[in-house]
C-alpha cells in the first residue's frame, strides 16, 4: 500500500462506530462479527494504490519438501522475499510488516528478509522489516482474512475439509465475488491481485477424495 492511512482510518472510524473491538481473524469468524469482516473487506477494495500478492504452497507436495527441505522457516523466510520482490516496483523502496509468529532463536527474520532483497536488487528496496502482533494491526488483520478465504477455498476444491462454516463461506464468496472468480485453484492475477497456487496444490484435485475431515479437526 501506497498510502495505509486511508484503510487504516476508515476501518478504525468504523470500528469506533459499531463499536467493535475485536481481532478480524479468519478462523474466529461467526455470526457477531462476519458483518465487520464484509466492511473490511469492501473497504479494502474501495482503497486506492492497494496491491495484494499471495503464495499458496502445499506443505505434502514434492515442491515444498525439494525446494525448502520440509524446513517450514526457510520456507517462510523464501516466499516473503519471492512476494516481496513481486511488489516492488522500478526505483520503489518498501517497509514490510509481517504478522508476528514464535520461530526458533536461531531464525534472523528481519535480516535475512531485508539482506537478501538488497542483495538480489542491488540497491536499498527494502527499507525494513519488522513483524508486529496483527492484534495491533488492522491491516495485517484484513491480510489474514484474505488470505484465509483463499486458503479455505483451496481446501474445499481439493477435498481437505468439508468447508461447514456459513461465516467463512460467505467471506470467501464475498472476495470471490470481488474479483469475478469461481474458484482460486488455478490462483488469479489482474492489476491489482497476484494470487499464485503451488501446482502440487493442483494435483490434489486429482486424487480420490476419501480423506475429508470437518474442518474442527483441522484448522484452516
Amino acid at each position: 500500500m501506497s498510502q495505509p492511512y486511508y484503510l487504516m482510518n476508515k476501518i478504525l472510524y468504523e470500528r469506533n462506530k459499531r463499536n467493535f473491538h475485536d481481532e478480524m481473524h479468519f478462523n474466529k469468524l461467526s455470526k457477531n462479527n462476519i458483518e465487520f469482516a464484509k466492511f473490511a473487506l469492501s473497504a479494502f477494495f474501495d482503497t486506492r494504490s492497494t496491491n495484494f500478492y499471495s503464495y499458496s504452497i502445499d506443505k505434502e507436495g514434492d515442491y515444498y519438501k525439494n525446494e525448502f527441505g520440509g524446513d517450514p522457516w526457510k520456507a517462510y523466510e523464501q516466499l516473503t522475499i519471492r512476494l516481496v520482490e513481486a511488489a516492488l516496483a522500478e526505483k520503489e523502496i518498501l517497509i514490510l510488516l509481517a504478522d508476528h509468529i514464535t520461530t526458533p532463536k536461531e531464525i534472523k527474520f528481519e535480516v535475512n528478509v531485508k539482506k537478501e532483497v538488497n542483495s538480489k536488487l542491488g540497491r536499498l528496496a527494502l527499507a525494513g522489516a519488522c513483524r508486529i502482533n496483527s492484534r495491533s494491526n488492522d491491516l495485517l488483520q484484513v491480510v489474514d482474512l484474505i488470505i484465509g478465504a483463499i486458503s479455505y477455498d483451496l481446501k474445499i476444491k481439493t477435498g481437505a475439509i468439508k468447508g461447514n462454516s456459513q461465516c467463512k463461506i460467505e467471506l470467501m464468496n464475498c472476495l470471490k465475488k470481488n474479483l469475478g472468480v469461481d474458484d482460486f485453484i488455478n490462483g488469479f492475477k489482474n492489476r491489482n491481485f497476484n494470487i499464485f497456487v503451488d501446482k502440487d496444490m493442483k494435483l490434489r484435485l486429482q486424487l480420490p477424495k476419501n480423506t475429508e475431515v470437518n474442518e474442527k479437526e483441522q484448522s484452516s
